[in-house]
């Protein structure tokens, strides 16, 4: 069961995020999906939502920022009800950052982790902990501290 867990995350990001086929959302996200990851520019987490849906915004979300972002799944690891995966996201900002910022024109390259519940045999649950820090900072959002006067 753990190699099926670890495949469907697998097939989660490989087919729907890097691949767009996002029908695969349909087979692999449970309609009845809790989303406690938090979008960059945001304070509050999406909550209860209907799975395959949302997950086809967030790629929607994603490729309008990034057109080509690619998800990199470097470790996946399961137990029990939990999967997670370790991931690096890379993509050119050429699309209003959250919704708000300009496009900056300029790449970034992060790791995050995605953590799953699954039911039923499907993605029923998210937590994601993101280098958003790195990301904005490879973006020119933000600027590096300068180092402090002697």
């Amino acid at each position: 069961m753990s190699n099926d867990n670890k495949e469907l995350v697998r097939r989660l990001f490989e087919e729907g995020f890097n691949a767009r086929a996002t029908d695969v959302f349909d087979e692999l996200i449970a309609t009845d999906y809790v989303e406690h990851a938090i979008e960059p520019f945001r304070n509050a987490e999406p909550g209860k939502v209907e799975g395959p849906k949302h997950m086809r915004s967030v790629v929607d979300w994603l490729v309008e920022q990034f057109p080509d972002v690619k998800m990199t799944v470097e470790a996946v690891v399961t137990e029990g009800d939990s999967v997670v995966a370790r991931v690096l996201s890379e993509g050119t900002n050429l699309g209003r950052l959250g919704g708000v910022i300009p496009p900056t024109g300029n790449r970034f390259s992060a790791r995050q982790s995605h953590w799953y519940r699954l039911a039923g045999g499907k993605l029923a649950e998210h937590w994601a902990t993101r280098d958003d820090l790195t990301a904005m900072m490879q973006l020119g959002v933000l600027a590096p501290a300068a180092p402090p006067a002697d």
